[in-house]
């Protein structure tokens, strides 16, 4: 199972509020809710910070990651522990 979660940093806040946007059996398919979720938060012209990470459900390591400050997105090369661009 793969989960999509979004962080979004508050200025009156110390830590950022995480909120589980669902789980999936399918990887692209989180990425996808990720994806729509960061495209909303841009259209929304929010100010805070926000990112979005696809992981396996409880894991510390994320499959992919994007945020609202960039149009670049990453995924984690296991092998090697780097951030690799997905282009």
């Amino acid at each position: 199972m793969f989960e999509t979660v979004q962080f979004i940093e508050l200025r009156a806040n110390l830590e950022p509020e995480e909120t589980v946007l669902g789980e999936f059996t399918e990887e692209m398919d989180a990425v996808t809710v990720a994806r729509k979720s960061r495209n909303a938060f841009l259209k929304s012209e929010s100010d805070h910070y926000a990112w979005w990470v696809v992981r396996r459900h409880g894991a510390r390591l994320a499959n992919f990651i994007a945020d609202s400050r960039s149009n670049k997105e990453f995924a984690l090369d296991l092998t090697s522990g780097e951030l690799i661009e997905v282009p």
